[in-house]
């Protein structure tokens, strides 16, 4: 049995979170492999479970066994790293790094750096894998003084995460129009939620019976960061004094048969994003495999499970087509108050959806919503079936590929590469 040391911010309420404990409830179903330790790292500013259930205790249980075990100068046989890639490091002989990857188009030299210091690399969409694959930055041998690339190295495999059986919780929303978008995602410059709402207020400006719900917040679900949300929602919607549609602002946290009851209400009609890119797109994953039809940009993460498998009624063959209304757009550099040193790069581009498109598909949904919702059925049918917590635990552990025998040194890698490479912009 291989000791593996889990080291991601498993009590976070953020994306990385949820990694971390799908990653956990992985190695758990495959217990007769791996004795699991964790420590757990904050996520930013985000908030942390709270409660009080079978998991937590678990997790809780893991983090005194590791705390004891270190103390006592255990050794681990492998890492499972869930984080940003600069964040890797060689804490055992074999490393996993298990990342949300990459919104935009290209990874910086300092993540590819880090790549030397793991064996292998996770990630939850196609997009995510590619972007590893296919970045490449030129540079030059100190030594040599010839012309070279960095790349990434080490195989990248694409997991995405299962659906989950959640029960819906009884949850009151107040709301006064029968017709409502939903839009759910972390207020910043990626998820371009102005965009959304300025969006849907032009084109049903004049439509008492249709609404906005926004569940957002800028990092925690306190109080202050609630009355942050309602100053900017405010801000916004003060161009629009004669509007006749409704926008309602939800927050705070909610427990999954809470999210689950939002994605359900009868009243909640379609998920809407502008996102300008996703490692994977939680939010949206839940949407769909509740049922709830989708209207996003056709680029990133998202797109792994809004596509599946179609039989032509007429030639009988199979095709992959997007059960979902696309947003077209065109991909553009990232605007500079958006460069994250390091992580969102001003060399990367990302989608810039077009208003228009945007605007015909929340549009069409509201003239023929029961299409969409056929269309969302067959998608969730598909999503129930292939993304099952089954499937995705059997395929995360598959992809440790933990071998029997010690790897190469990725740190002597890194330290090698560093002393001959000079990155070039």
């Amino acid at each position: 049995m291989k000791k593996i040391i889990v080291r991601g911010p498993a009590l976070s309420r953020s994306g990385y979170g949820e990694q971390t404990r799908f990653a956990l409830r992985a190695l758990r179903s495959h217990q007769d492999k791996y004795d699991i330790y964790l420590v757990t790292i904050p996520w930013g500013a985000t908030s942390w479970l709270t409660e009080d259930n079978e998991e937590r205790q678990w997790f809780d249980s893991l983090l005194h066994k590791t705390i004891a075990y270190t103390q006592q100068n255990g050794t681990f046989d492998a890492s499972l790293q869930i984080t940003i890639p600069g964040e890797w490091e060689r804490l055992a002989p074999y490393n996993v790094g298990y990342t949300a990857g990459i919104e935009t188009t290209r990874l910086s030299p300092q993540w590819l750096e880090k790549t030397y210091l793991v064996d292998k690399i996770i990630v939850p969409s196609e997009h995510s894998k590619s972007v590893f694959e296919t970045t490449s930055w030129e540079g030059t041998d100190r030594n040599t003084n010839q012309q070279m690339k960095l790349t990434c190295v080490k195989p990248v495999d694409a997991v995405s995460f299962p659906v989950k059986n959640i029960e819906p919780e009884k949850i009151d929303l107040s709301l006064s129009t029968d017709f409502n978008f939903l839009c759910v995602a972390q207020w910043g410059p990626r998820k371009n939620v102005e965009k959304t709402i300025q969006w849907f207020v032009e084109e049903f400006h004049n439509d008492p019976k249709v609404g906005l719900v926004l569940k957002v917040n800028l990092a925690k679900n306190c109080l202050i960061d609630r009355r942050h949300c309602e100053a900017r929602l405010t801000a916004l919607l003060s161009a629009y004094p004669e509007r006749k549609c409704k926008v309602y602002q939800l927050h705070g946290s909610l427990r999954e048969g809470e999210m689950t009851s939002l994605y359900t209400h009868p009243k909640i009609k379609a998920i809407v994003s502008t996102t300008h890119g996703e490692g994977f797109g939680l939010p949206l994953f839940e949407a769909a495999y509740n049922g709830l039809p989708v209207v996003a940009p056709n680029w990133s993460g998202h797109k792994d499970f809004l596509y599946a498998p179609v039989r032509d009624k007429k030639t009988k063959k199979v095709k992959e087509k997007p059960l979902f209304l696309k947003v077209d757009y065109s991909l553009e550099q990232i605007k500079p108050e958006a460069v994250w040193e390091n992580v969102l790069i001003k060399e990367s581009q990302w989608a810039v959806p077009r208003e228009s498109s945007f605007k015909q598909c929340i549009r069409k949904i509201y003239k023929d919503h029961g299409t969409y919702k056929s269309l969302a059925g067959k998608l969730k049918k598909h999503l129930l079936k292939e993304f099952s917590e089954e499937n995705q635990y059997n395929n995360f552990v598959e992809s440790l590929g933990i071998p029997v025998e010690e790897d190469v040194d990725g740190a002597a890698w890194l330290s090698e590469l560093k002393e001959t490479v000079e990155v070039h912009d």
